[in-house]
């Protein structure tokens, strides 16, 4: 009796070494592909930046950030990254840290005042300006990196100000407004908000069109998309998504809009023009039983296109993964290391 239980006791453990080597090996990233330019993953736990090699597919460095960090954005001359300093429950981010691309190192830090909590960042096309909207301040304001100064601040007149885009061809920018489900519309000439658009529970996914017609936004409370006419500021279509869309973001040639599901663990793809769900693409760790044990439950959130057209990034923050994406077959092809909870994303040449 007890050399059979022995038996089993010895089966049992060498089973649980397969298993325990077999995990280890299915969640290690596997960069597989090989293209051009750098890529900076925002870690927000291990409050971080992660500075990825694409076309040699390694890690070149990772350094700390101060005060937690959040969002991106990467300068058009591609000498600056932006990242937005948050914070967390003990410290009260108000600033936004300048990355050196060519050094890899924070250039300086611009202290953006009382507009607390910054989060959301774009970069001012041929221009040293950033835009970031603040989730404490609920204000648009608008930073010159080169001389650090804060040039505007504009009240979105909304709560909660998460996310924006900039219209490509009116000096115009889009806030989402997650407590207010809306979105702002901000004349950036005359400094004022020129329409707010309710939209639907927890507004906060937001992404332009390239040739600017369209603002499509994600309520993450509802799990909708509101299409948004740019022209009328109208809402032409409500689209259904998965749970928790936080962010979206369109296809380079603007014919697809690809919207991470965080608490479905899925990506869905959109034609923008028929207004329709065309995939669903799965990240493994949620189907089942056998998923969830060799698997992260995955929580897709940050998303970016390579300017290529190519491929997209999903920042996979449970995983501690960068999910890349096929763009002409929309499969999962690879996956990149990063630091605890990656969130936010740029691209460098």
């Amino acid at each position: 009796m007890m050399k059979r239980i022995k038996q089993l006791v010895f089966v049992g453990v060498i089973l649980l070494v397969i298993l325990m080597i077999s995990v280890f090996v299915i969640r290690r990233p596997s960069y597989t592909i090989q293209t051009n330019g750098k890529l900076y993953i925002v870690n927000k736990l291990s409050s971080s930046i992660t500075v990825f090699d694409l076309f040699k597919g390694e890690k070149l460095t990772e350094f700390p950030i101060e005060v937690l960090p959040h969002e991106a954005t990467a300068l058009d001359n591609h000498q600056r990254v932006v990242i937005t300093n948050y914070g967390d429950q003990t410290i009260v981010g108000k600033s936004i840290s300048v990355i050196n691309t060519k050094t890899n190192k924070i250039e300086k830090i611009i202290d953006i005042e009382e507009s607390i909590r910054p989060h959301g960042i774009v970069a001012f096309p041929n221009s040293n300006n950033v835009g970031v909207v603040t989730d404490g301040g609920n204000d648009l304001v608008v930073v010159n990196v080169e001389t650090g100064i804060v040039e505007k601040r504009i009240s979105t007149e909304q709560v909660v100000s998460h996310l924006l885009v900039l219209d490509p061809h009116k000096p115009i920018a889009y806030a989402t407004n997650i407590n207010s489900g809306s979105v702002s519309v901000i004349d950036l000439l005359e400094e004022k908000v020129i329409k707010i658009i309710p939209c639907g529970k927890g507004t906060e996914g937001i992404d332009i069109t390239p040739d600017g017609k369209e603002v499509w936004v994600t309520n993450n409370k509802k799990e909708s998309i509101s299409v948004i006419n740019t022209e009328t500021y109208q809402i032409t279509d409500v689209l259904a998504t998965g749970e928790e869309p936080l962010r979206l973001k369109f296809s380079i040639d603007g014919k697809i809009c690809m919207v991470p599901n965080s608490r479905d663990g899925t990506i869905s793809v959109y034609d923008r023009y028929l207004k329709e769900q065309i995939k669903t693409i799965s990240i493994p760790g949620k189907k089942n039983l056998f998923e969830k044990v060799l698997y992260h439950t995955p929580r897709p959130v940050g998303i970016l296109m390579h300017p290529n057209g190519l491929y997209a990034f999903v920042a996979n923050s449970n995983a501690d993964k960068i999910e890349v994406i096929d763009m002409k077959t929309f499969t999962l092809i690879s996956t990149i290391g990063t630091g605890r909870v990656p969130d936010g994303l740029a691209f460098v040449e």
